[in-house]
């Protein structure tokens, strides 16, 4: 009755008291020996990242120096920003950081659209097979290498391709679109919305699962049609995923790939094609004692990337999404 009359006449406003010390250990410790075979299996992925990232990530030092491979780190001399005031006087690093901007915004406003689209029509299928059937040949391409796929657009929109010999033979002229520097913008995009929009399109789908059907039965019950269901109940069921991959985006703005642009760039040239990565591997890696400039090309691209990323997840705090992370 003591404790009950103590507990009565606490008011409502006092804060509880914190757990003790010694409970929240043994808590944790019956949490560890609970999960012990789930932190092992994290070990390999640890071990992975902290030799191949954040081991190589401290020789970022190396954009600070007058860095020689043949002499111990510790013995290079230290010029300050003198790489990252070469870099951005180079007229080619400039193109290539323009490239690589143009790039990343089609990818952005045309491609990741297209994911969303694409998931909503399949989301709207109500046949099994013929969804089955249309999530294999629409993600099938995100696992094909960018050899195969400039291979591919090269045998149906090259030169000698398919669709120009069907030209030819109506009296038309050839294509040149695999090697028109003009038309190289929407080449690209074509290319990355076969390969990678049905990767967007499967995590898409796995959001719009998650939303309850009983929203959809009770908002047409209520006369709601087809585009207010979509409007009032997917598009916000979805929207932490769609700002979660926006925010991922904007962090890798600055590295639109390789390989893509390495292997048409001998057909479109270079100044339709340079981007970052194509400019740290001719300028810093293929010339010699670059191994400093491309540090700092790099860590550059790091710099912006982190930079974009921690203002888009605050803004998406400020308007009441989650993010990539959130403040405990």
């Amino acid at each position: 009755m003591a404790a009950t009359a103590t507990l009565a006449d606490r008011p409502a406003d006092t804060p509880p008291r914190p757990e003790k010390p010694a409970r929240r250990k043994r808590a944790m410790r019956h949490r560890l020996r609970q999960d012990w075979p789930l932190i092992v299996l994290t070990v390999p992925v640890l071990a992975q990242i902290a030799v191949f990232f954040y081991g190589p990530s401290v020789y970022n030092v190396i954009a600070f120096m007058d860095y020689s491979p043949y002499q111990p780190l510790w013995e290079n001399r230290i010029v300050g920003f003198t790489h990252f005031q070469i870099l951005f006087q180079d007229p080619y690093f400039v193109d290539a950081l323009l490239n690589t901007l143009l790039f990343a915004l089609a990818a952005l406003l045309f491609v990741f659209p297209i994911s969303i689209g694409l998931a909503l029509l399949m989301h709207s299928v109500v046949s099994t097979r013929l969804r089955s059937l249309f999530q294999t040949i629409v993600f099938l391409p995100h696992f094909f290498s960018w050899v195969l796929v400039v291979s591919i657009f090269t045998q149906m929109l090259g030169e000698g391709g398919m669709l120009s010999r069907w030209l030819v033979g109506m009296g038309g002229e050839r294509l040149e679109i695999m090697r028109d520097p003009d038309t190289f913008l929407f080449l690209a995009w074509l290319q990355w919305t076969w390969k990678d929009a049905g990767w967007g399109m499967i995590i898409f789908l796995a959001a719009l699962a998650s939303i309850n059907p009983s929203l959809y039965e009770a908002a047409a019950v209520d006369g709601a049609n087809r585009w207010r269901r979509l409007w009032h109940i997917t598009l916000p069921g979805i929207r932490p995923v769609i700002v979660l991959l926006l925010i991922l985006q904007l962090g890798g703005v600055l590295s639109v790939g390789f390989e893509q642009y390495q292997l048409q760039r001998e057909a479109v040239g270079w100044g339709a094609s340079e981007v970052l990565d194509t400019f740290v591997y001719y300028r810093t890696i293929l010339s010699s004692n670059g191994e400093a400039l491309g540090t700092a090309a790099g860590l550059f691209k790091g710099v912006i990337g982190l930079c974009l990323i921690l203002t888009a997840n605050h803004i998406a705090h400020r308007l009441g999404d989650q993010g990539i992370y959130q403040k405990s």
